[in-house]
C-alpha cells in the first residue's frame, strides 16, 4: 500500500483546494493510501530556530513527509504564484542543510482556480521549488482544474463527472510513478 501525503496550499478552512484534496482521497485508486500533512501551524523558515530542539510543528512535518511514498500538492494560485504557507512548508521541509526531508521523493501537482486558468502558474512556480529541493515530480499529466467553484456540490463533493475521471486518471497515473519509485525486492 503507497501511503501518500497530501499538502494543501490554502489555509481556509472552506477552500476549494480542501474540496479537491477530499476528491482526491475519495478517488484513490486501490492500493493508494492519501493522508493529510497539514502546513498552517508551521512557523515560519528561520534558520536562527533551527538547533537541537528545532520547533514541535518543524519536526512533526517533517517525520510526515518522511513518511510518505509520495506528496500530492494541492494548491490555489494567489498572485500568479503559490501561497506564501505552502513556499514556508517547502522550506522547513528542505532544512536543515544536507537532510531535506523531500530528497527524491515523488511527487505531483494539482493547481486548481475559480478562473479560467486551473492554477497553471502557481502550478508552474511550485515545479521550479521542487526541482530546487530534489522532488521528482510527475511530468504527465499535468493537472490543472479551472473554474472549481462549479464543480462541487453543496457538501464539498466533486460532482462533475468529467473531472472525476480526469482526477481518477491522475492519481492511476501518480500511482504508476510512485511505482518507478518503489525499493526492488532482492531477489529470491
Amino acid at each position: 500500500m503507497a501511503r501518500v501525503g497530501v499538502i494543501v496550499g490554502s489555509l481556509r478552512k472552506g477552500a476549494y483546494t480542501r474540496q479537491m484534496a477530499g476528491a482526491l482521497k475519495e478517488l484513490a485508486p486501490e492500493g493508494m493510501e492519501l493522508f493529510d500533512i497539514e502546513i498552517g501551524d508551521l512557523p515560519l523558515y528561520n534558520e536562527d530556530l533551527e538547533t537541537d530542539d528545532p520547533p514541535a510543528q518543524w519536526t512533526r512535518f517533517r517525520q510526515q513527509v518522511q513518511g510518505a511514498d509520495g506528496i500530492v500538492f494541492v494548491t490555489p494560485e494567489y498572485n500568479r504564484s503559490i501561497p506564501g504557507a505552502l513556499k514556508n512548508a517547502l522550506d522547513v521541509g528542505s532544512r536543515p542543510w544536507g537532510k531535506s526531508s523531500w530528497d527524491g521523493k515523488p511527487a505531483a501537482v494539482v493547481g486548481q482556480s475559480p478562473g479560467a486558468l486551473g492554477g497553471m502558474a502557481a502550478a508552474h512556480h511550485l515545479r521550479q521549488v521542487m526541482l530546487a529541493v530534489n522532488l521528482a515530480a510527475m511530468p504527465h499529466p499535468e493537472a490543472y482544474i479551472p473554474l472549481v467553484a462549479g464543480l462541487f456540490d453543496q457538501n464539498g463533493r466533486l460532482q462533475d463527472p468529467q473531472a472525476r475521471e480526469f482526477i481518477g486518471g491522475f492519481l492511476r497515473a501518480f500511482q504508476a510513478w510512485l511505482a518507478r519509485f518503489a525499493p526492488t525486492p532482492p531477489p529470491r
